[in-house]
């Protein structure tokens, strides 16, 4: 229906005297207004030489007998706006269609594409941070976006288990003398590390010998503390992984790709690519319009730059036929990777050109910024336990059986944190509030769980009294609820085409307070009002929209709440 109206808006236009023009509808603010807006005679009204609210006029004219039978009327707003207003048979149409689809929402944008979607990216030897947090709940999300558009997608982790990180880290534990088989150990040691690193010169220079004697694997000690660590490290991030809903298709490690990046570098520092400088090699990139980095060390080692050149060409020697290679990152690589792309455009033009750089902010505390170097990081897991917390005081007065009440308080606590992470444009920094993030009322994650919970009781409530969903009778008039239910496939693809989740976020939000107006509005099971069949139909709709919704964003529903 809306490309049909679509067209007649289209063949209006032209008839007035614009060749070619293209026509863009909206929801107006207030949905009293209208279900659709488009602000057309305002595009086109200088052209013509009239005023918006007479071009305006005369579309509607033009459109008279040539609307889809769904259009209920048209009238002009503000300046020139052109606001429709849709039949409510249109809507009970829509729910009734939607209650015989499983997969309401999914589409076909990306069908028969192989999309890799690479992120959270921890280092081993360093703490699985906020940071890693952050990337992993955006990637996540990216990732299931694209999926539920039709693409096959590959999940990829790329982790820095070799370099002057891991070198400061070994350093440290050679001078403590003792390796302690935990986490948080690792990350003390990273942080002595960097600090001897960047105060001491002697360290420094030890610390540079390991590194290399590490990339050699020269040194049976080191290789026995590399190994323990790196094997201890994995272990850690998968219980986090697990946690958080993630399951990556395959690793990729900065010790498997440096060799490959190496070679790139002297490959097409031969070809003038890269650049001799004072011993090190380097990517000249003010001739790009970026800026120099170093590629190789004066060492003779890789730097990050090479290895990501290195990482380029295995992905594609790994897929070959990979349409698009997505990485997400913190903003603060941006200009890193304006490097790395500028680079490829030059070496491989191809993979170049299906690359593409996500970035989005940081998650910060209250405090402020955290870094792992000085040691006052806010560790994931640390911060997942303070959400549970919480979580637990909200639940401390129900009474559920302790496998419920831990499902519960890890599902609703990592809800919350998701929720805070991808309810804003992804680009921005987060402050987040954990108090707030963790309510059941309003703007959370938990509420969204709530509302979805609520749905299901309903359902549950409905065949206990056998009542079933039918469309022998539609309501006179339909409410909001049908009308934002109708929405949802279009969120979706606004969605995925801007790689933006949080358009779903503001749509589920304001889809769960609908519902619960709904529901203390009228009373969705009563076997004596013949519209309960009616709303039992819609709430499962609603119900399936959320799971899906949800789901997309990487957020489970619990059972019960």
């Amino acid at each position: 229906m809306i490309e049909q109206l679509k067209k007649s808006f289209i063949k209006a236009i032209e008839k007035i005297g614009i060749h070619n023009p293209k026509v863009h509808f909206e929801h107006p603010e207030n949905h009293k207004f209208g279900d659709l807006s488009t602000n057309i005679a305002m595009v086109y009204a200088k052209e013509l030489k009239l005023f918006p609210k007479v071009l305006a006029q005369k579309i509607i004219d033009e459109l008279k007998n040539d609307l889809p039978d769904e259009v209920n009327s048209l009238n002009i707003a503000g300046p020139g706006f052109i606001n429709i207003k849709l039949k409510d048979i249109f809507f009970t149409n829509k729910i009734a269609e939607f209650s015989k689809e499983k997969d309401i929402g999914k589409n076909k944008l990306d069908e028969n594409k192989k999309i890799m979607i690479e992120y959270t990216d921890p280092n081993p030897f360093k703490i699985f941070h906020i940071g890693h947090l952050m990337a992993n709940t955006v990637g996540e999300s990216l990732s299931r976006i694209v999926e539920f558009s039709g693409a096959k997608v590959i999940r990829a982790c790329y982790q820095g288990d070799i370099g002057l990180h891991v070198a400061k880290t070994i350093w440290a534990i050679l001078q403590d003398g003792k390796f302690q088989s935990n986490v948080k150990y690792l990350g003390d040691m990273y942080v002595i590390g960097n600090e001897k690193y960047e105060t001491d010169e002697n360290a420094k220079k030890e610390i540079i010998k390991v590194n290399k004697k590490i990339f050699e694997k020269s040194d049976k000690e080191i290789n026995e503390i590399y190994k323990k660590g790196r094997d201890l490290s994995l272990e850690y991030f998968d219980t986090i992984y697990k946690k958080l809903g993630t399951k990556f298709d395959n690793f990729f490690f900065e010790s498997e790709v440096f060799e490959d990046g190496l070679k790139i570098v002297k490959e097409f520092l031969k070809k003038g690519i890269f650049e001799n400088s004072d011993g090190a090699v380097i990517f000249p990139g003010e001739k790009y319009g970026t800026h120099t980095r170093v590629f190789i060390t004066k060492e003779s080692l890789p730097t990050y730059e090479a290895k990501d050149l290195g990482l380029a060409r295995k992905k594609f020697d790994t897929y070959p036929d990979l349409k698009e290679s997505i990485s997400v990152t913190a903003n603060e690589q941006d200009t890193y990777f304006k490097v790395i792309l500028a680079v490829l455009k030059e070496i491989y033009p191809d993979i170049a050109s299906k690359t593409k750089h996500i970035s989005h902010g940081i998650l910060r505390p209250p405090s402020g910024k955290m870094s792992s170097r000085k040691g006052n990081i806010v560790d994931a897991e640390e911060l997942i336990g303070e959400f549970e917390s919480l979580v637990e005081e909200k639940l401390k007065d129900k009474k559920f059986d302790k496998k419920e009440y831990e499902e519960i308080r890890e599902t609703v606590a990592v809800s919350a944190l998701k929720y805070t992470i991808l309810r804003q444009a992804i680009g921005g920094d987060i402050i987040y509030d954990p108090k707030k993030a963790v309510s059941f009322e309003g703007d959370s994650g938990p509420y969204l769980q709530y509302s979805t919970v609520r749905a299901n009781a309903v359902i549950m409530k409905a065949k206990e009294a056998g009542i079933s969903e039918t469309v022998k009778n539609f309501p006179e008039k339909v409410e909001f609820l049908e009308k934002l239910i109708e929405r949802f496939p279009e969120i979706i693809k606004r969605a995925r085409l801007e790689y933006s989740p949080h358009y779903i976020v503001t749509y589920l939000t304001e889809l769960s307070s609908a519902f619960n107006s709904y529901y203390a509005q009228y009373q969705i099971i009563d076997k004596k009002d013949s519209l309960s069949p009616y709303r039992l139909m819609l709430t499962k709709v609603f119900a399936k929209i959320m799971k899906n919704g949800l789901w997309v964003l990487g957020i489970e529903v619990p059972k019960k709440m």
